[in-house]
This record gives C-alpha cells, structure tokens and sequence, in this order.
C-alpha cells in the first residue's frame, strides 16, 4: 500500500508564501508522478502542479505560473509546493496524489491541507 501526507497548509495573508510538503510512503517504486491538486468552496477540484520521477513539471492552472514552483526529493520520498504572491483567490484545500508507473491515474491521494489567503 501507499501512505501519502501532506502539510504545511496554514492561513497568510494575501501577498504571503507558504510552501506545502508531501511525503509518500509504501510501495511506490521509484518511479512515479506525484501531483498537487486543490478544491476551492463551491468548485470542482482542479490539478495545480505534477512531477514526475525524472523531474519533468506540468504547471496547469495560468494563474499559479510564476508563483508556484513544485520540487522534489527522492532521497526523501517527499514533494514540495512552494507558493508565493498567494491570492484569495488560492484558498483550498489542497491535496497530494501519486500515480504509479505504468497506471493512467492518481490512484493514492492524502487527506488534504487548508489553505486560506485572507487579510
């Protein structure tokens, strides 16, 4: 089985960083994607960012370009989301999912980090 734990979600104000972490654990392989995706109040949940094994990097929605960066460790096991110029707009809640090698879809997901942009 797959563990997978994110952290660092918080309250900042708007203009504010957070970087948020996301440690796997398990039977993953070395080989695989992990992504971060949020849910907003009263939207559908979107895809923000993913990473592969090798390091090749989707950024999804315009809106995060140039303020979010995603990076990982693999001597950690551990995924990073480091959000800058954070909006209110940015609220969510923000999860963390792995895809394995091999499988069309993120298959092991955490139970999510609040994230709230407000003065």
């Amino acid at each position: 089985q797959v563990q997978v734990v994110e952290s660092g979600g918080g309250l900042v104000q708007p203009g504010g960083s957070l970087r948020l972490s996301c440690a796997t654990s398990g039977r993953t392989g070395s080989t695989y994607t992990t992504g971060w995706f949020r849910r907003a109040p009263g939207k559908e949940r979107e895809s923000v960012a993913t990473i592969t094994w090798t390091g090749s990097i989707t950024y999804y929605p315009d809106s995060v370009k140039g303020r979010f960066t995603i990076s990982r460790d693999n001597a950690e096991n551990t995924v990073y989301l480091q959000m800058n110029s954070l909006k209110a707009e940015d609220t969510a809640v923000y999860y963390c999912a792995v895809r394995l090698y091999g499988e069309p879809d993120f298959r092991f997901w955490g139970q999510g980090t609040q994230v709230t942009v407000s003065s």
